[in-house]
């Protein structure tokens, strides 16, 4: 885990090596360990790397890395560098795949198996790795630049082009390091404040910044820096319209426990210490659960925050969980005077807007590991977007059913009202399960009706700013359409951002077992019922740890999200005083109107859906 910052040019001009200095320097968090610097002979490629050593703690795995062909002369050729951050799960599979095909390795990093692999597969290397990452490549030979990232985006890569020059780093300070403008895009502003959207599912390369792109998840670049030809494809994608209709119940439960089995295990290779996020829910407790299979020889740590008091703490099932399998559990107390406190930090590393005070909880988590001198945490991020784990996903199971003539004959609606889930369904769900096309303009249009009349904006910000405005509804009405949209398009992007920024803060790595893409592929071809089953949700998550886990965990009907006393914190004092402070800034760039600064500041819960106050809050500090 790592920094990566590189600059292509045609030649040496503009940018030298004190410009990559000052772009490393600014991710110095991402990796504290070193830094390393390399150019081409011609400078048009420049290269730099903070280290967070994970795999192979051996200088001679540092980067950028190079990579050596051999010439019809016999002599060597500095052929490929490579600056690369994340990991490579499968690198041992891929190390002996590609040994029996004449490579020969130095180290025993996944850095390297990742330059073998794009020497013998060139760009389709990509489809072979099982991991997160995003790296960039500089062919000398062809003097091209190839760069990539992950399936779901969990490691993230900006770059900004301006026509000659192509800019890229993990994190947007390191290209403003070199002098590019922080310019706001006020349109992402605007459905951020209006919507709660912190990303734009039409354009997913855009940014809160007008002249900061982000490399989509799941896509390849290239770019020629004499032709200036910069192209971007897509690799991989899930296609949520075919399901298996022969699988059974003891088939599919198997297959997913060895798939998710197996994703841990490989998530496990390290040569520092590893622990685990355990909020309390089925998701960390399932990863705990299969690490303590795993790794049976010595207790793991880990690590949960708490907020006593609070109605929405699980602190009570963390312990249990933490008790069922003997781990070193770390409690993570948090209070507003903290938040207050790390503010201005927090938000340095976040960049952009965030949409509750969850994402800080999830920041002192990873603080926490990093005084315990624990580098990798496992987490259960991603099963909820891939299993149907929020109740949100009832109604689009429920207008399947319908749209198949099932749904009074399941009993489906029934078995969820008796485990206390009081989602609806009602004629504007029939009329989405009967006429989907229809019921997407329709909602499309009422949340553009409903941001064009947001009552705090100013009527100019309204007027200008509108004209993209955007709201997209998955394209299939039914649960894997619901999924599919959340997982790849909209929604678990943004969380991923949060999990990046958060560990990375603090230099953690963390690693997401429920969204190795192998195990994702097979739960998309699963039919619905072993998603969401009798009123459960995840189901096949919790028939197939049901005997690992204790069942007051397994089969608790109440989902409660990463969630802190967001509605508590937000009558504090002081940090009623940041929000006024905010919304002031806002004022004075004419976005709200003076009238919000006579109100009283309105509290509200992190996942209300009113959440106006907290939004002014993050907005404000990014423009």
């Amino acid at each position: 885990m790592c920094g990566i910052a590189g600059i292509i040019q045609a030649g040496r001009g503009q940018y030298m090596r004190e410009h990559i200095q000052r772009m490393t320097d600014s991710l110095a968090h991402r990796g504290p360990e070193c830094d390393g610097f390399w150019e081409s002979r011609e400078g048009q490629a420049l290269f730099g790397h903070r280290r967070l050593a994970i795999i192979d703690l051996s200088d001679e795995a540092r980067q950028p890395m190079a990579f050596h062909s051999v010439q019809s002369s016999g002599s060597l050729l500095h052929r490929y560098s490579l600056v690369f951050n994340g990991a490579i799960y499968n690198y041992i599979e891929l190390r002996d795949e590609l040994k029996k095909k004449g490579y020969s390795f130095k180290t025993n990093s996944d850095t390297e198996v990742l330059l073998a692999a794009y020497d013998h597969y060139g760009d389709e290397c990509v489809e072979r790795f099982e991991g997160m990452f995003a790296f960039g490549i500089w062919d000398e030979e062809e003097k091209e630049f190839f760069a990539a990232r992950d399936r779901f985006g969990e490691k993230p890569l900006f770059y900004h082009f301006d026509g000659k020059h192509l800019i890229f780093g993990s994190e947007m300070k390191s290209i403003w390091a070199v002098g590019i403008e922080r310019k706001p895009n006020l349109q992402m502003f605007f459905n951020f404040l209006t919507i709660g959207y912190a990303d734009n599912p039409g354009r997913p390369e855009e940014t809160f910044y007008q002249n900061i792109s982000r490399l989509p998840p799941a896509s390849r670049l290239f770019f020629d820096p004499v032709s200036l030809e910069l192209e971007i494809e897509k690799y991989w994608e899930l296609d949520p319209s075919i399901q298996s209709k022969s699988i059974n119940d003891d088939e599919a439960t198997h297959r997913f426990d060895e798939l998710f089995t197996a994703s841990v295990k490989r998530r496990l290779r390290s040569d520092v210490a590893i622990g685990t996020s355990l909020s309390g829910g089925i998701d960390s407790s399932s990863v705990l659960a299969k690490v303590s299979s795993l790794n049976s020889s010595k207790p793991i740590s880990s690590f949960t925050a708490i907020f006593p008091g609070f109605e929405n703490d699980e602190s009570k099932f963390a312990a249990e969980v933490a008790h069922t399998f003997g781990s070193n559990h770390n409690t993570i107390e948090i209070s507003v005077d903290d938040l207050v406190d790390d503010w201005r930090t927090f938000l340095y590393h976040q960049e952009e807007p965030f949409g509750s005070a969850s994402a800080y909880a999830q920041y002192k988590v990873f603080e926490a590991a990093k005084q315990q001198g624990v580098t990798v945490l496992l987490d259960g991020q991603g099963a909820d977007e891939t299993l149907a784990g929020y109740s949100k996903y009832y109604k689009w199971y429920w207008q399947e059913l319908f749209q198949k003539r099932k749904l009074l004959g399941s009993n489906e609606v029934k078995a969820a009202r008796d485990l206390g889930m009081d989602e609806n369904f009602g004629f504007r769900n029939i009329v989405a399960a009967l006429f989907p096309d229809i019921a997407s303009v329709l909602l499309e249009r009422q949340y553009l009706v409903n941001a064009l009349g947001h009552v705090d904006l100013t009527r100019d910000f309204v007027k200008l700013q509108s004209r993209e405005a955007y709201y997209t509804t998955p394209t299939n009405f039914n649960l894997n359409g619901a999924l599919y949209f959340n997982t790849c398009v909209h929604g678990l992007q943004e969380l991923l951002r949060y999990a990046d920024r958060n560990s990375m803060a603090h230099s953690r790595e963390v690693r997401l077992p429920f969204l190795d893409h192998n195990l994702v592929e097979f739960e998309f071809l699963l039919p619905s019922r072993y998603k969401i089953r009798k009123g459960w949700t995840k189901w096949i998550l919790r028939k197939t740890m049901d005997n690992a886990l204790p069942k007051e965990i397994t089969w608790r009907a109440k989902k409660v999200g990463f969630e802190p006393p967001q509605e508590e914190w937000m009558q504090n004092v002081k940090l009623q005083e940041l929000i006024r402070d905010a919304k002031q800034k806002l004022v004075n760039e004419k976005i709200l109107k003076p009238e919000v600064l006579t109100r009283p500041v309105a509290a509200h819960a992190a996942h209300a859906k009113n959440s106006d106050e907290w939004r002014y809050l993050t907005a404000a500090a990014f423009i």
